[in-house]
């Protein structure tokens, strides 16, 4: 019997907030095909789950590569859920989608539109204090979105409520500043804080970079300047 087998395989600061950046807002299709031969029938499994490539003549698709980081990502509340080997495994496969990023991203007139935050590689990074392991405790993330809006405006919103039944919203409103072919500077505005009837904003200006490593009508993928990778998902 010959067998064969392939894988295609915070504390809360007001002075510095950050939402969807790199800076701390203080306040694998697993592809699996083992195939048997034994006399004259064959077996093959396949489970799909996430792509991992082990064979460097194998490569998946984009659109695979897509539905694999999307299928790992969502439902974990933008990462929290997700244990170190997971984290890992989505790494993995942006690595794989970013060979098939576009030569200059910041150009691609893609990038405008609505997007909803649906991972990153450090949880706490979008939204800062309120998703914290503390403020957790008193705020649920309802949503967490941006929006860029031609041809250099960027909002993020983050979404929450209050002990499950008092709505609220954190945003800040930026300008948006390329640096390369692949890298730009955002800088925000003093945050918006809304909870039922306030509505005030406090803090100074803050600002981040994020590389864009990925980019398509589905998805977007950013790495912040201190290595956080971040899931971007066309909203609509």
């Amino acid at each position: 019997m010959a067998a064969y087998s392939f894988t295609l395989s915070s504390s809360f600061t007001q002075t510095r907030p950050s939402i969807y950046g790199s800076k701390p807002f203080n306040l694998s299709l697993n592809a699996s095909f083992p195939l048997k031969y034994q006399h004259k029938y064959q077996t093959m499994r396949i489970a799909a789950s996430s792509v991992s490539i082990s064979n460097p003549g194998l490569r998946a698709s984009p659109d695979d590569l897509v539905a694999s980081i999307l299928s790992k990502v969502m439902q974990t509340d933008g990462g929290v859920s997700l244990t170190k080997k997971e984290h890992e495994e989505v790494a993995q496969v942006a690595n794989e989608l970013q060979k098939y990023c576009v030569d200059e991203p910041v150009k691609c007139p893609l990038i405008f539109g609505e997007w909803d935050v649906v991972y990153c590689s450090r949880p706490t990074s979008p939204g800062g204090g309120y998703r914290s392991a503390f403020g957790r405790l008193f705020f649920r993330t309802k949503e967490m979105i941006q929006a860029v809006e031609a041809p250099d405006t960027v909002r993020n919103k983050v979404s929450f409520s209050v002990f499950g039944f008092l709505n609220g919203e954190v945003s800040l409103k930026g300008k948006l500043k390329v640096l390369d072919n692949q890298w730009i500077q955002v800088i925000f505005e003093p945050p918006e804080l809304k909870v039922g009837a306030l509505d005030f904003q406090y803090g100074g200006e803050s600002e981040v970079k994020l590389q864009i490593t990925y980019i398509d009508e589905k998805i977007r993928l950013g790495k912040g300047s201190r290595g956080s990778l971040f899931v971007f998902q066309r909203r609509g």
